[in-house]
């Protein structure tokens, strides 16, 4: 029997980008409501929201400075019970953001912990100075130091991202409590899950100096650690396990077998994980130093990991990730095929899928001319160091381009009017241009458009367990084909899929169940970025 968050496809929505309706040019609640019939038709059976406590917002939300009020920008929390009441009409459920491993350094908690003798300093990781400097070498997620000193302490505070994102000690039990308080409230909500942020960080084992690395000194203190298990299993008996819900875990630098440990069912922590892997077969030691993408590579990589989960969280977009158009198909000549063949590839392996707002219409990377234009912290970050170590300009820009989050975070685009529909007022981060001729409003007109096609695929998945609840093989990985075929109850389910702007022969045989082109017999030649999925019956 498969639990309800298999059988149903989740779709992100990063609000401050998704729809405005004050004019304010930041996205709110009340927008996400508007557009519940358009996520209703799509086929999406479960929202997962990024971020809309009370923030000050240097990372955008993820900088928490109140677990249980609404950033006054999205909303109200009238706004955020009307959603849940809401969605839930439209039989859409909703999972939010559970960011543990900081807050903001303007929560209540922070304040009050820089008193050396307040009952909150246990509450973050303070330490003295270590021969008048930080107490160790460790380096931070967002490329800067990751220890802060303040003076009203006299102390330095850790912080693995933004200064202004301090992290939690979870060596103190009332930490844990107060957080599975916070999950309670918004269960009692009515929502139905989590999406954990870098889940896999939160208990460091040891503060000592770390192995001298080019990115992210001192790491091996602090990823996957007993104590994080421990803390998710104390979290799943005490909280998860009393509610319908799920929770699936953002986990960082991550292996097969910690994956495994982590959304084993037997071990009771999470029910599955995003793993970052497959999004870096086009790195080079970091995401910011790219080389040309191969299909092959990235196959063998997905194939790894179907073949040693039981069940996968499966993604090519999120607010942290390129354009999947635009990273792993071809944005410009054979755009709208590789973003259909994409579509079959993401609803066609086996686990869940999360679909990021716009990537069901195509959305690119974003077209920004200067860093002015760019909001996020981590670009901004990595901009000035790569400056500091002479890089040129031009280079460090093109960096900026192929990576930034920003170009996953440009508003929604919704129609051919200003701003894409998106707002009536100026929009906080610019809009890609192309919204004259990429938008949901002309899609949903377009019989043979992107967005029409995901709803298309949706529906195929939702209707066929094999899709759904399948084994997996692969057949064939190049940088030209991926092929692998689905199995399942005297059904098998053989998927093409060319990462080529070349047509190619390509053996297969059977009915075609989908396919992304307007063809309705298979001849045995794949058009370039064509997908097609073929039926046949298993003798035996």
């Amino acid at each position: 029997m498969s639990d309800w968050w298999q059988d149903r496809v989740v779709y992100q929505i990063y609000p401050r980008s998704f729809q405005d309706t004050d004019g304010d040019g930041i996205g709110d609640i009340p927008g996400i409501i508007s557009r519940l019939p358009d996520l209703k038709e799509l086929g999406v059976g479960i929202l997962w929201l990024s971020p809309v406590y009370s923030s000050p917002d240097d990372d955008n939300g993820y900088d928490i400075s109140d677990y249980r009020n609404i950033q006054p920008a999205f909303g109200t929390m009238a706004d955020m019970d009307r959603l849940i009441s809401e969605a839930g009409r439209f039989d859409i459920r909703i999972i939010m953001d559970l960011v543990i491993n900081h807050t903001s350094d303007e929560h209540e908690w922070f304040q009050k912990s820089r008193d050396p003798k307040s009952p909150y300093r246990n509450y973050y990781i303070w330490k003295p100075a270590e021969n008048g400097g930080p107490p160790n070498n460790w380096t931070s997620f967002f490329a800067e130091k990751c220890w802060e000193y303040d003076d009203r302490s006299a102390e330095y505070y850790l912080h693995l991202f933004s200064r202004k994102q301090p992290d939690l000690n979870y060596r103190n039990p009332e930490v844990l409590r107060e957080v599975e308080n916070i999950m309670r409230f918004w269960l009692d909500k009515g929502i139905s899950g989590f999406r954990c942020d870098v889940i896999n960080i939160l208990y460091k084992a040891s503060l000592d100096d770390g192995e001298r690395k080019l990115i992210l000194t001192g790491s091996e203190h602090y990823i996957s650690r007993g104590g994080t298990h421990e803390i998710l299993r104390r979290l799943r008996s005490d909280v998860l396990n009393h509610y319908d819900c799920f929770a699936v875990g953002e986990t960082v630098f991550v292996t097969p077998k910690m994956a495994f440990d982590l959304c084993d069912k037997s071990r009771s922590e999470l029910d599955m994980v995003f793993s970052f892997e497959h999004m870096e077969t086009d790195q080079y030691f970091v995401k910011w130093f790219k080389h040309r993408f191969r299909a092959g590579r990235f196959a063998k990589v997905i194939s790894k990991w179907q073949n040693e989960l039981a069940w996968n969280a499966n993604y090519l977009e999120n607010h942290d990730q390129p354009r999947s158009v635009s990273c792993f198909g071809n944005d410009k000549a054979y755009w709208k095929e590789s973003a259909k063949m994409l579509a079959v590839y993401l609803l066609s392996i086996r686990g869940t899928p999360y679909i990021y707002q716009g990537q069901e219409i195509g959305m690119t990377n974003f077209d920004f001319k200067t860093t002015e234009e760019i909001q996020d912290i981590e670009s901004r970050n990595v901009y000035r160091l790569l400056r500091r170590y002479h890089i040129p300009k031009k280079i460090c820009w093109k960096l900026i381009c192929r990576t930034s989050r920003d170009n996953a975070r440009t508003p929604m685009q919704w129609s051919r009017s200003e701003h894409a529909g998106f707002t009536t007022g100026t929009p906080w981060l610019g809009v890609n241009h192309n919204y004259s001729r990429i938008n949901v409003e002309d899609q949903k007109k377009d019989p043979s458009s992107i967005r029409n096609f995901y709803r298309s695929m949706i529906a195929l998945r939702s209707q066929n367990d094999t899709l759904k609840y399948g084994s997996f093989r692969a057949l064939r990985m190049t940088n030209r084909l991926f092929s692998f075929e689905r199995e399942y109850q005297g059904e098998r389910l053989t998927v093409l899929l060319s990462f080529s702007p070349k047509s190619q022969a390509v053996h297969g045989s059977g009915t075609i169940l989908i396919a992304s082109s307007e063809r309705t017999v298979y001849d045995g030649i794949l058009t370039p970025y064509e997908a097609i999925i073929l039926k046949t019956e298993v003798k035996g």
